[in-house]
């Protein structure tokens, strides 16, 4: 075909544009969508929620591959050094992307430079739960078992190195107790032990951990919010509680590999908030009690950078490093 007839039918609309030149087109096989926990806590519920609707809008399956191991720093290491193409992405969060650079001394991965910041999908609050069966009813009650014991409180985290263990080392710091954390692989295996009681103790994001709430399986002592928490507004604040400056959430975003192409970054981000605009996805997020961010891919990477340099101050503060 000559050059003036191809002109002359893009300028009639009798055939659709290519793909830049040098940029195939995007995706042409399904997309992974790597989750640093295991399945069952928030950040894999974000997952799956976004890989059900990119799939359908996006025309290939976007598969959720749960990769969870050394405080989400395994995953964000694979993706780090994947192919930039856009077929593997993962859910960068505040322990992979905010706090892991401060609390690793040889990362493998610098959380900006080796990643495309692509897009913020949610932000949740953080409960200090405990089984119900637990002799604390509230968190005054929490501080006082504590202080009276010298060998301290065991709590369940879903990683070394999260928003949640950090939080309850700082609540530990704080109150003059002491919490001894129990490591899992993501929080859903970390909140079964707490339900079945074998840990009775725990800190952790809302969207996982409001079901168990809700019907008793776990009683909340208290929420890490400024205010009362409109999904749980019988449940007093820190502050309420004797925990004052003490507010913390944790968020998840979509990121891939240092060097993704553009229009890939503006598809995926037009994309993803897109999703997040859904009325059932908002539903859902409601239900979830998470909140739904509506950032640009810029705007998410300074987001990123100032996570860092946040969660830096309060590994220097708690002394947690990643022998712990």
């Amino acid at each position: 075909m000559t050059t003036i007839r191809r002109r002359a039918l893009l300028a009639a609309g009798a055939i659709l544009p290519l793909p830049a030149l040098g940029q195939p087109a995007w995706p042409a096989r399904p997309i992974r969508l790597v989750v640093p926990f295991a399945p069952g806590g928030t950040t894999d519920i974000v997952a799956r929620i976004l890989s059900q609707h990119l799939t359908e809008r996006l025309g290939q399956a976007v598969v959720v591959e749960n990769r969870p191991g050394a405080g989400a720093t395994l995953a964000a290491t694979q993706v780090a050094q994947a192919a930039p193409d856009g077929h593997t992405l993962m859910i960068s969060n505040s322990a992979s992307q905010g706090i892991s650079p401060s609390l690793f001394r040889n990362l493998r991965y610098d959380s900006m430079a080796d990643f495309t910041h692509v897009a913020l999908a949610a932000t949740t609050s953080t409960a200090i739960v405990v089984n119900p069966r637990h002799e604390a009813q509230t968190l005054p009650d929490l501080i006082r078992i504590g202080r009276a014991r010298p060998d301290g409180l065991d709590f369940a985290i879903s990683g070394h190195g999260t928003t949640t263990h950090l939080l309850g080392m700082r609540i530990a710091l704080a109150t003059g107790t002491r919490w001894n954390p129990i490591p899992y692989r993501g929080a859903g295996p970390a909140l079964a032990d707490v339900v079945a009681g074998n840990v009775g103790l725990m800190v952790d994001g809302l969207p996982s951990s409001i079901g168990f709430i809700r019907d008793g399986s776990l009683r909340a002592l208290a929420v890490a919010d400024a205010s009362r928490n409109r999904h749980l507004p019988n449940v007093p604040t820190l502050a309420e509680g004797g925990v004052p400056n003490m507010i913390s959430y944790s968020w998840f975003g979509v990121s891939g590999p240092r060097g993704l192409p553009a229009p890939v970054v503006e598809r995926l981000n037009a994309e993803i908030r897109a999703v997040l605009a859904l009325p059932a996805v908002r539903q859902r997020y409601l239900d979830l009690t998470a909140d739904a961010p509506d950032l640009t891919p810029a705007q998410y990477a300074a987001f990123i950078e100032e996570e860092l340099r946040v969660w830096a101050e309060v590994v220097r503060a708690t002394g947690i490093t990643a022998d712990q």
